[in-house]
């Protein structure tokens, strides 16, 4: 499709639409689970335990498409600060994205700092381009308008064409504390694929937040909680509130990763408030005891 056309139907009055039958093509087989907890080991052998559990990388990847994988490496710190998602876990997800035959894993952030700098610092961008990602810096020029139906506040917005047009998008955030949001987390994780100013959102982050997971729908979520900052979030910028929690949460539902994974830094969907604004508009469930997620725990053994 020439770039005049994808622009010419993103601000079509479908709208996000256009999107929404690829990215939320969830697969919901009833021996299947949808949600994993993992504990206790390396960051490369929890992720690809967790999507194991999930019924391993194939069932949401198929040979010859396309992959975008969004993590957070915004800031230009080292993984120990927790700032980040840890570079392990990325180049575990890209890894099983080829063996399960994509033809090419993209990964890529709208940084916070400097872009190079960061993809750099985090350990990411070598990590993953060793296991065989596209790793490249986001173009302004790529920031397309999208219609958001439905929307609660937004009703346009720029988003990143990269991350449109992908077969499959992958969100792998971090989990840590925000200084204005309470919490980082799965849906906050989108905020990298937006263009704009990001100052906008924050008068009505919980509206807005949702609206934009209207558009860029994961199908899978990696919850990185190897290490999680605990205070001084977003940005960190020292040892401080670092707490090493060994755990990666994985599944098809972004709502439900998020509920979940709030649990580990104290508060829930009614602390949060946007998870129950997205399980009303469709986007997920709040609800992640009923079904059990699939948990699994490699021991003591590893540091």
């Amino acid at each position: 499709m020439e770039r005049r056309e994808f622009i010419a139907l993103a601000a079509a009055s479908a709208g996000a639409s256009l999107w929404h039958g690829k990215a939320a093509n969830l697969l919901q087989a009833a021996d299947t689970n949808n949600l994993a907890i993992v504990k206790n080991g390396l960051p490369e052998e929890m992720t690809r335990k967790a999507v194991e559990l999930l019924g391993g990388m194939s069932r949401l990847v198929r040979p010859g498409q396309t992959v975008a994988i969004k993590p957070n490496m915004s800031w230009e710190r080292p993984p120990e600060q927790a700032v980040n998602t840890n570079p392990g876990v990325v180049a575990e997800a890209v890894r099983m994205c080829l063996e399960a035959g994509a033809k090419r894993v993209m990964v890529f952030d709208r940084t916070i700092d400097n872009p190079s700098r960061c993809y750099l610092t985090s350990g990411i961008a070598k990590a993953a381009a060793a296991a065989g990602a596209d790793v490249h810096l986001t173009q302004d020029r790529l920031f397309v308008p999208v219609r958001i139906d439905g929307a609660y506040r937004l009703k346009e917005w720029t988003f990143y064409r990269e991350a449109l047009e992908a077969d499959v998008l992958i969100s792998i955030p971090i989990l840590k504390r925000h200084i204005l949001t309470s919490m980082t987390l799965g849906f906050k994780n989108m905020m990298g694929l937006v263009g704009g100013s990001r100052e906008r959102f924050h008068g009505s982050f919980d509206d807005m937040i949702v609206d934009v997971n209207r558009v860029l729908r994961p199908k899978l979520t990696i919850m990185d909680a190897y290490r999680a900052l605990t205070q001084n979030g977003p940005g960190g910028g020292s040892l401080a509130g670092v707490m090493l929690m060994k755990t990666i949460i994985a599944g098809t539902d972004p709502v439900q990763v998020d509920s979940v994974s709030a649990r580990l830094l104290g508060g829930d969907a009614k602390h949060l408030g946007y998870p129950k604004l997205a399980e009303k508009a469709g986007l997920g469930t709040t609800n992640f005891t009923d079904p059990k997620p699939a948990e699994f725990s490699f021991g003591s053994r590893k540091g």
